[in-house]
């Protein structure tokens, strides 16, 4: 007995089932479909019948005549079976492969018609800008069309102008030259007159001049007389004006010198003997002994050379100030201490640097000295010995004007300035720079030790660099009329009063009312010490100088 499998009532819509039957003929099987689904629909119904036999107790006998054969049968019912199967039934995937299309064809062209207005959109915008490009050309080219026409017509008139103006010349060259021939006529007639006359002239003139070369020989001779006799004079007395001033000065400071010393008050000349006597005792002792050993003169030039750029990189900040400082001090007193020299080197590069920063920051810009003044109260709090080699190095730069004192004609060893040596000693850079040069760089460095002076301090530090110096350098610039008649002098204090004019009203009062009353006199109608002239004297340096003091004194007096 053969047994067929059951049939699928229904077929899959998925792509996986169709492998088992071809595609769709619109209800007419295909010629294997037809082969196969026969077959097997024979298979079934001789299954079926051999069923029915072997269960029917009485079968029909077989007819005499011809019947189709089983095969025949199950072939043809399973044909019209799978027909009318296929004539009613309804495949999912495809349709919903039909639908797909379908939305497929709406959404393409949907997409087609708006890809179409934007393109219009795309064609309508770029001739748009064909047609405003085309129009900013033309513009563009009738500006130039324009500008050549001008430039056309200007060049024509100035050929027009040209040729005018040759023409003028051509007809005044043709009269100059017949003027010239009539000139030449006359020149030859006046010139044999002329000739005549001077030959008498010529006779006169040489006999003339013999009797003038006598004179002026006898008079340059009495002139030449009369000057280096009033230069002998003018040198002697200036020589007994400085030799009384020096004598005054040394009997002033006699009289006072027991109450100084109980007051512990310096005189100018033993202060400006400091700053010389440290600056000598440094270049011949640390520096010289730095400057011959190979090791400590590298550990000099290493520290020298981080200095340089900390003082380069101050602002006005209070914290890099600070930081600044700190670094500083680390740097020339390490964990492990220099030795005694390097210490004392390191101090003088520490000073050198502190005033060449003055020298260019401050003279350009002078809030700079702000900061800088700050690191150096820092520093002259931290360091010992800082005090004596920034006094000397000071003094050394700048000649007499922190003191303030004439500079003397003799060293403190006793031994006569030549003129290079005085003028280094008075702090000039060298013989070519300037009043103007030397008053600026001046300016800068005494406005930085001005703001140390004025600097609060949360411990004691030396009286050089103290608020009473402040009192000090007005009280020793108002004794000496030979710093007040320098051009220096009242932009030296012009700088002053700018940095603790204000202050000095607080601290001394009344007594500072008076000695800017003395200074307003000096630069208005003339200080009685220079015998009514004029702080500053007349050059245009000490002028514009004179000028900023009464500004400042009358600010100063005008704060409440």
């Amino acid at each position: 007995m053969r047994f067929a499998a059951p049939r699928s009532s229904s077929p899959s819509p998925t792509r996986s089932n169709r492998r088992y039957r071809p595609r769709s003929t619109f209800g007419v099987p295909s010629e294997s479909s037809s082969e196969d689904e026969g077959t097997s629909d024979s298979e079934s119904g001789h299954s079926s019948s051999e069923d029915s036999l072997g269960y029917t107790s009485d079968p029909e006998p077989p007819k005499p005549q011809r019947q189709k054969t089983l095969a025949e049968q199950w072939l043809m019912e399973d044909t019209l079976a799978a027909v009318r199967r296929r004539l009613n039934h309804v495949d999912p995937y495809e349709e919903w492969e039909k639908e797909t299309r379908q939305e497929a064809f709406r959404v393409a062209r949907k997409k087609h018609a708006l890809d179409s207005i934007q393109q219009k959109k795309a064609r309508s915008e770029r001739r748009a800008q064909h047609d405003e490009r085309q129009a900013a050309l033309h513009e563009q080219q009738l500006k130039e069309v324009e500008a050549q026409l001008a430039a056309m017509n200007l060049q024509k008139k100035r050929e027009e102008d040209q040729l005018r103006a040759q023409w003028k010349e051509r007809d005044k060259q043709l009269w100059q030259r017949i003027d010239a021939v009539i000139k030449v006529e006359e020149e030859r007639l006046r010139a044999k007159q002329e000739a005549e006359r001077k030959k008498r002239e010529e006779e006169e003139r040489i006999k003339r001049e013999a009797e003038e070369k006598k004179r002026q020989e006898e008079e340059k001779k009495r002139k030449e007389e009369e000057e280096k006799r009033r230069q002998q004079e003018q040198e002697a007395e200036e020589k007994r004006k400085q030799l009384e001033a020096e004598r005054e000065r040394e009997q002033r400071d006699r009289a006072d010198e027991k109450e100084r010393q109980a007051l512990g008050f310096t005189t100018a000349f033993e202060d400006w003997k400091r700053a010389r006597e440290t600056l000598k005792a440094i270049k011949s002792g640390p520096m010289k002994v730095v400057k011959s050993d190979k090791t400590l003169k590298s550990i000099w030039s290493a520290g020298r050379r981080a200095i340089t750029p900390k003082i380069g990189q101050l602002t006005n900040d209070t914290n890099a100030i600070m930081r600044i400082s700190h670094e500083i001090v680390s740097i020339v007193r390490p964990a492990q201490p220099h030795p005694p020299p390097v210490y004392i080197a390191l101090l003088s590069s520490l000073a050198k640097a502190i005033l060449l920063q003055a020298e260019t920051e401050v003279t350009a810009e002078k809030k700079s000295a702000i900061p800088l003044a700050q690191v150096a109260t820092n520093l002259l709090m931290a360091l010992e010995g800082f005090a004596d080699i920034f006094w000397a190095k000071l003094c050394q730069r700048s000649g007499g004007w922190p003191v303030p004192i004439v500079v003397p004609s003799t060293d403190t060893d006793g031994v006569a300035f030549t003129e290079e040596t005085r003028r280094k000693a008075l702090g000039y850079r060298d013989a070519e720079e300037t009043t103007a040069d030397y008053t600026g760089r001046v300016s800068g460095m005494m406005r930085v030790y001005f703001h140390i002076l004025v600097a609060p301090v949360n411990q004691p530090l030396d009286p050089i660099v103290r608020l009473p110096r402040y009192w000090t350098f007005f009280s020793r610039m108002l004794k000496e009329p030979q710093l007040l008649e320098s051009p220096v002098a009242p932009q030296v204090i012009y700088t002053a009063l700018d940095v603790g004019g204000l202050l000095a009203r607080e601290v001394w009062g009344q007594q500072w009312v008076r000695l800017l009353a003395l200074l307003y006199e000096g630069v208005t109608v003339g200080y009685h010490g220079l015998e009514g002239r004029l702080i500053g004297g007349q050059t245009p340096e000490g002028i514009a100088a004179r000028v900023r003091v009464q500004l400042e004194v009358e600010r100063i007096m005008s704060a409440s």
